[in-house]
């Protein structure tokens, strides 16, 4: 019998993201949902997971709704000792909820859906080679994550915008940003983007692909 894990780098489950899942899976689907930060305090992630000068870093939502950046390579060891966990839980698909770029994540047995694998080739097909604006959490992961989207074959505009609010732009002036360069469509290059979200990026007048909803509609196929 299929039994759908979900591991998201924050702290599960993710009330933000699981009703997107909800809509397009099979109700009577068995999930088991976990999170790389489960149990830990904040304390214990900001030693843990601490960000070091010029590498890699990812942001994610704890389940009091706060955020928090984390080192990306700290993550990702932590992710794969997460995963070993589902698998032992008998999940025969598990979904990372993570836009961001693993370098070497795997399983056993269990299919593994890693949403920087799929995203590129998806995007690049519905795109078509017409510009695309890209709206990433952090500007740090402007030049980290950019690699991933070469499948484009066309140079990205980016910008960036928090899903979990705090200082800087709005989704809203990250959109109008783009359209405003020259953006035709816009993609929410974080699996905490949500429904919301692409409505306020929308305002921009731009079509706008949401990263959790083509991932959950493309997972719905093989669950």
């Amino acid at each position: 019998m299929s039994k759908l894990g979900t591991l998201t780098i924050g702290q599960a489950p993710r009330a933000d993201i699981t009703p997107i899942l909800d809509a397009v899976l099979d109700a009577s689907l068995p999930r088991r949902h976990a999170g790389v930060l489960d149990d830990l305090s904040r304390a214990e992630i900001e030693r843990d997971f601490a960000t070091e000068p010029g590498q890699p870093v990812l942001i994610t939502r704890l389940l009091d709704g706060s955020s928090v950046v984390i080192d990306r390579a700290r993550t990702e060891r932590a992710a794969q000792r997460k995963l070993a966990l589902l698998e032992a839980e008998d999940c025969s698909t598990i979904l990372m909820l993570c836009t961001g770029h693993f370098e070497s994540l795997s399983t056993e047995k269990a299919r593994l859906v890693e949403p920087d694998r799929i995203l590129p080739a998806a995007v690049a097909a519905l795109t078509q080679g017409v510009q695309l604006g890209i709206i990433v959490p952090l500007a740090e992961q402007i030049s980290s994550e950019a690699g991933k989207w070469a499948p484009l074959g066309r140079a990205s505009l980016y910008a960036a915008a928090s899903p979990y609010g705090g200082p800087g732009a709005s989704v809203a002036e990250a959109a109008r940003e783009l359209a405003g360069r020259g953006a035709e469509i816009l993609l929410m290059d974080c699996m905490g983007f949500v429904e919301r979200h692409r409505r306020e990026a929308a305002e921009a007048g731009l079509p706008v692909i949401l990263s959790n909803s083509l991932i959950a509609k493309l997972v719905s196929e093989i669950v």
